[in-house]
Formats: C-alpha cells, sequence, structure tokens
C-alpha cells in the first residue's frame, strides 16, 4: 500500500508542478488554437510517438476523430502507428527510424499539425517525423519531458512535462492533451 500512495503523491507532484507553470499553459493553449486553425482549414491533425506514448497518440487522436464531449461530426486526426503493415513494411523496407517520416511524405501538408509524444525527447523516428513535417509546413506539436530532447528545438510548440519519471511525464500528456481536445472541440462546435 505505501507504494501505490507514493505513486499517486509522486503523480500529484508533477501535476502540482504543471499547474504552477503559467508558461506551459500558455503554450497548451497555442497548441489548442493551432489545431483549430488547421481543422478549420480541413487540415488534418497527425499523432506519433512510441510504446506508452503511441498508445497516448492513439487515445487524443480518438478524442478528435470520435468525440471528447460533445456529440459532433469527426474531426480528422489519426495515430500514425495503427498502420502496422506500414510500420513492418516501411521498418523492413527502409528503418524503423523512417517509419513515420515515410507516412508523412505521402499524407501530410502545409498547415496540417503534426502531434510527436517523445518522454525523453530523443527518440530517432519521431525526430525524423518532425523533420519531415517541417519539410511539409505542418505545425509541430512536441509533447516530452523536463529537457525536451533532441526536439526541443525542432517544434513549434514545446510541451515538456517537468519531470524525468516516464510514467509521470505521460500521465500529464494525457492530463495536458484532454484540456487542449476539450478547447479544439468547444471552440469548434460552440
Amino acid at each position: 500500500m505505501d507504494k501505490i500512495k507514493s505513486t499517486i503523491e509522486g503523480s500529484i507532484a508533477v501535476k502540482q508542478a504543471v499547474l504552477a507553470d503559467t508558461d506551459l499553459q500558455e503554450r497548451a493553449a497555442q497548441a489548442a488554437e493551432l489545431m483549430i486553425k488547421s481543422l478549420k482549414a480541413d487540415g488534418k491533425i497527425l499523432f506519433c510517438g512510441n510504446g506508452g506514448s503511441a498508445a497516448d497518440a492513439q487515445h487524443l487522436s480518438c478524442e478528435l476523430s470520435g468525440r471528447f464531449y460533445l456529440d459532433r461530426p469527426g474531426l480528422y486526426a489519426e495515430a500514425l502507428h495503427v498502420n502496422t503493415s506500414a510500420l513492418t513494411a516501411i521498418g523492413n523496407d527502409f528503418d524503423f527510424s523512417e517509419i513515420y517520416a515515410r507516412q508523412l511524405e505521402g499524407m501530410g501538408k502545409n498547415g496540417d499539425v503534426l502531434f510527436a509524444l517523445s518522454t525523453s525527447g530523443n527518440s530517432l523516428n519521431i525526430i525524423k517525423a518532425i523533420e519531415q513535417g517541417r519539410k511539409l509546413g505542418m505545425v509541430i506539436i512536441g509533447f516530452t519531458g523536463a529537457s525536451g530532447g533532441a526536439m526541443k528545438d525542432k517544434v513549434d510548440i514545446l510541451i515538456n512535462i517537468p519531470s524525468t519519471d516516464t510514467p509521470r511525464i505521460q500521465e500529464s500528456h494525457i492530463m495536458i492533451g484532454h484540456a487542449i481536445c476539450e478547447i479544439v472541440e468547444a471552440k469548434i462546435f460552440a
């Protein structure tokens, strides 16, 4: 029971740090506005991540494509890892580091939003996706941990959770991601 309590306390501590970081909150609000602008211009919101961050990417994309709070039309949001045939073909024919960048070549366009999740900020396939998104003129939103890693200078909006503990970072990514999805949904379908 002590471990459960300490895990909850650790999660609360990171969320308290996020709550105290008004600059991070402002960047999250800016991310929502950029997503709204893209969606209103028939753009797409594309997500990528690895492991737990892939699960978070898929979770957040379905909050937009399905529904969050409102019964409303779906929004174009997709997690790039859900096509396992594409992942395995690209990984086999090129390299695992190319799995997202290669897909973006075919589906990303100027004004779309790439939502890149990496708790370390150093995942090579995420960095390559960011670089490809930049070439295409996409808006890049990076979700990462305290340092921002290699992503920090490559994204338009950096949401770097003030922690180095992967599970606590991911918990806060979902919390901030939910807040962003709520803003997007409310403003588009007000």
